[in-house]
């Protein structure tokens, strides 16, 4: 008997690169929503500098060109990430909407209300901080802040330089977050919640109402 001739099978086409083949395993809403959760708790735990793509990947357990196909650049993520982190705060504008007495009560309230739930003070003192130490991260959270958050906010506002006048709110509550939840400066680290609204809101009221 002849033996079969034997050699090099049959060429395989080259890989691909960019967006790996769709699966319904692998692809989709569902998918989507899983790295972006991922994302939220790898920023939330590391930080923007020890957070990467590979590692949004496997606690999201995709490949990494995934994350690419649906977000972009690790910049474009920690975007996507922190608007999932920062959607309770969207909804300012909406609380100072409305009567002008109160408004600087309402603003305050809501904010404080959103820091004091553990759940989403973890993943906003993680953003802050990233924030504080990079300049990418600084820069995102800035725009995001700016379009998402005082824009609207001046549009409620009727009183001159609207938008200058969000900014002074948004800064002076920032400012005793960081000194509350970040730093934890005695005693107002420990100060009761309504205390704090109580000094705060006339301030805030002046800011957001008196011409």
């Amino acid at each position: 008997m002849t033996a079969a001739a034997s050699g090099p099978g049959p060429a395989m086409p080259p890989r691909k690169r960019g967006r790996p083949a769709r699966t319904s395993a692998s692809d989709g809403p569902a998918t989507r929503d899983r790295i972006l959760i991922a994302a939220r708790n790898e920023f939330a735990e590391r930080g923007y500098d020890k957070t990467s793509i590979r590692g949004i990947a496997k606690a999201a357990e995709v490949d990494p060109a995934l994350v690419h196909h649906y977000f972009g650049t690790k910049e474009q993520v920690f975007e996507a990430a922190i608007e999932l982190i920062f959607a309770p705060a969207m909804g300012v504008p909406d609380a100072v909407h409305g009567s002008r007495e109160g408004a600087g009560e309402r603003m305050a309230r809501y904010m404080f209300g959103i820091w004091e739930n553990p759940v989403s003070r973890l993943p906003l003192l993680a953003v802050m901080r990233s924030a504080l130490t990079n300049e990418t991260a600084a820069a995102v959270l800035r725009g995001m802040i700016e379009r998402r958050v005082l824009l609207r906010m001046a549009g409620e506002l009727d009183v001159p330089n609207p938008e200058f006048r969000a900014q002074l709110a948004a800064g002076h509550l920032i400012g005793i977050a960081m000194l509350r939840y970040v730093i934890r400066m005695e005693p107002m680290a420990s100060a009761e919640t309504d205390d704090i609204v109580a000094m705060v809101g006339p301030t805030l009221q002046r800011y957001l109402t008196e011409s």
